[in-house]
């Protein structure tokens, strides 16, 4: 809802949306579970605009040259490091503990682990509903470990 639209509510509307939205007002916690593969997310937390996730990247859990459309993801490290890369592998960022990055939609990246531990990686993911459904789109061909099929999609076949 808009500000404008907020301001043409009755009182009594205004305030069952206000409810409606303290309603949904969750809290979470982050455990890490044990190791099932390549790379295992565990959710946080999710809206309709946005959602936040861990990801937890083992040995051989690197991804491939992608991008998003209608979405734009910022990375933080928690735990190890991470290089990010753009097209041609050109290194974009090498990250430690407690630093991010910013990759907005339309962007094609991959990232790999660096150093022998785990890396674990805070995702916030925002959507702009706006511009349509929110796609991963693989310009690389995708790793073996890569099953589902929102990770199978490739520009020729991504949804318009």
């Amino acid at each position: 809802m808009n500000a404008a639209t907020l301001a043409q509510l009755s009182p009594d509307e205004k305030e069952a949306y206000h409810r409606s939205s303290e309603d949904r007002v969750k809290t979470f916690a982050y455990e890490r579970g044990p190791a099932g593969g390549e790379k295992d997310i565990i959710s946080l937390a999710r809206t309709d605009l946005m959602k936040v996730a861990v990801q937890v990247v083992h040995e051989g859990g690197e991804n491939n040259l992608h991008y998003h459309l209608a979405s734009d993801t910022t990375w933080f490290v928690l735990r190890g490091g991470v290089r990010f890369y753009g097209p041609g592998d050109v290194v974009i960022a090498e990250l430690g503990l407690h630093e991010g990055i910013t990759i907005p939609g339309g962007a094609r990246y991959w990232f790999e682990k660096t150093g022998p531990d785990d890396l674990e990686l805070l995702q916030m993911v925002a959507y702009d509903k706006a511009s349509g459904k929110a796609q991963r789109v693989n310009v690389e061909a995708h790793k073996d470990w890569m099953k589902t099929d929102d990770l199978l999609v490739y520009e020729g076949s991504a949804a318009t």
